[in-house]
């Protein structure tokens, strides 16, 4: 969809087993965009143009953004209203999410003055150690309302949902995953729905 000019969303969407929602795949090729992209006119802007004729189809659109500040990365931002930054509970990340506002700051300034931080959500938190806790202490010092007060925790299941290739809320849909992205779906929803 990025790279083969001439090439409709719509050819390539796929429905899911999920009601309502629609998928986008990728596939290994996409590692090969970034290098295709920087030669490319408006390349920043490429996602949006690809996207730009699905937008009144959907309500939602999400991107799933590798943890990179590369080109693709530009690009989802450039198409995106808002941004969901997930923070795993480690100190190397506060370090990327340091890094990560500053991309959002300039693709606002630059390609996208829509763009906005909608929330920093906590992953991978562990409760019983001091580091998970510390970590959390940390981004909601920095970050403050920008935190959703829905936390992931760190859960077995999480791995088996990806080789299961089901989402966590028809995997295992009792979990404590699950219940936790539910809670963040209606978070979310709430944000928006409030502005």
């Amino acid at each position: 969809l990025l790279m083969e000019r001439g090439m409709a969303a719509d050819e390539v969407l796929l429905k899911t087993a999920v009601p309502n929602m629609d998928l986008l795949p990728s596939n290994i090729d996409l590692s090969a965009a970034e290098v295709q992209l920087v030669s490319e006119v408006a390349r920043e802007s490429t996602l949006q143009r690809a996207l730009k004729p699905l937008m009144a189809d959907y309500d939602y659109i999400v991107i799933d953004c590798q943890p990179s500040l590369g080109l693709l990365t530009v690009n989802a931002l450039t198409a995106a209203h808002k941004v969901i930054v997930p923070l795993e509970c480690e100190f190397f990340a506060l370090r990327g999410v340091a890094l990560l506002t500053e991309t959002i700051e300039k693709v606002q300034e630059r390609l996208n003055p829509e763009l906005e931080l909608d929330g920093i959500l906590a992953t991978m938190y562990d409760s019983r150690t001091v580091h998970s806790r510390e970590v959390l202490a940390r981004v909601v010092e920095a970050f403050d309302d920008h935190v959703y007060h829905t936390v992931i925790g760190r859960t077995v299941r999480f791995p088996e949902t990806t080789v299961a290739g089901e989402p966590i809320t028809t995997y295992a849909s009792n979990s404590v995953g699950a219940a936790a992205y539910r809670q963040l779906a209606r978070e979310v929803l709430a944000r928006c729905h409030a502005e």
